[in-house]
């Protein structure tokens, strides 16, 4: 695909950013799915174990004695907790109790939160601006988790599940910190430079840390939870959760991003509520209501409020 001039969207960049979001939502409709049929932190190491072998053909040569990933391990080895080996394992154990529209719609406050986590953990300060914004989108994230109930809001009801992707959220707001704020003198040129490398570096680590949860997991979840069913559903589940939310969606998103910014970007992962409400209407019966509709307007405007009074990273 030619490369289109900055900030400008042709129909080639829109597919590249509309296709993650499509992925992502199916990722959250996959391990709905899947709840019954394998732990989640087991889903997320099986997962990326396998996002691992197809990224050996690509980029074996990260992981070579000599390579400049082991003068750097400690930095991947943080992105690699984070983004692989937590925020997907929150992500699928918030899944057992909570919807893939209620799941989607909480992360799509993600922006909220890099605000707050970088004016906390960086100095970044927030505009008033901003800030407004942020308090119209969490009110949008209350209006999802209360179900549209004042009282039920007051009560402070909530499923196991809305906790566990409020906590992923945090989690993946501090990994894409990170990411744009590498170590003094930046990250190997090398390995930057090359998504697939890029992605092999925080695999290969991240899974240490997966496996630690999902060996944890096995040690003191319920007896009556530990359990895989294997067949061609999680076989073909897998497959998915491993080529098209994770290798996929990060390259086309990489490129998108390239071409018009992080700023347009970020829009387009509002998508993934849409997405993932036309995916569990149709695979799950999972319809959305009208405090899905009102949450997700308020989360969007107040990212977009936000987005104009965003402070420099």
């Amino acid at each position: 695909m030619s490369a289109a001039p900055p900030g400008r969207l042709s129909p080639s960049t829109i597919a590249l950013l509309v296709l993650p979001p499509l992925f992502w939502a199916g990722n959250a409709v996959v391990g709905r799915l899947m709840n019954q049929t394998v732990p989640p932190s087991t889903l997320n190491f099986l997962r990326w174990t396998l996002a691992l072998l197809v990224l050996l053909p690509l980029a074996a040569w990260v992981l070579r004695p000599g390579s400049s990933l082991w003068p750097n391990w400690r930095r991947f080895a943080l992105l690699g907790a984070l983004g692989v080996g937590s925020y997907n394992a929150l992500q699928y154990l918030a899944l057992r109790t909570s919807t893939p529209l209620n799941v989607t719609l909480v992360a799509a406050s993600m922006p909220v939160w890099m605000l707050l986590v970088g004016r906390m953990l960086y100095g970044v300060p927030v505009t008033r601006r901003a800030a407004f914004g942020a308090a119209l989108s969490l009110s949008g994230v209350a209006v999802v988790l209360s179900g549209g109930s004042l009282s039920r809001l007051l009560a402070v009801q909530l499923v196991p599940g809305d906790g566990w992707i409020l906590l992923a959220t945090l989690v993946w707001s501090w990994y894409s910190w990170l990411l744009v704020r590498p170590p003094e003198g930046g990250d190997p040129p090398d390995i930057k430079g090359d998504w697939a490398a890029f992605l092999m570096a925080q695999v290969a680590l991240g899974l240490v840390w997966s496996g630690a949860l999902a060996a944890a997991e096995w040690v003191y979840l319920p007896a009556a939870d530990l359990h895989i069913t294997w067949g061609w559903p999680l076989v073909e589940a897998l497959a998915y959760v491993a080529i098209f939310p994770s290798l996929l969606a990060y390259r086309f998103w990489g490129a998108g991003v390239a071409r018009v910014g992080p700023a347009v970007a970020s829009f387009f992962t509002n998508l993934t509520p849409l997405f993932a409400a036309l995916l569990s209407a149709a695979m799950l019966g999972e319809l959305p209501r009208l405090h899905h509709l009102a949450g997700f307007a308020l989360i969007v405007g107040g990212i977009l409020i936000s987005s104009r009074g965003k402070a420099s990273t």
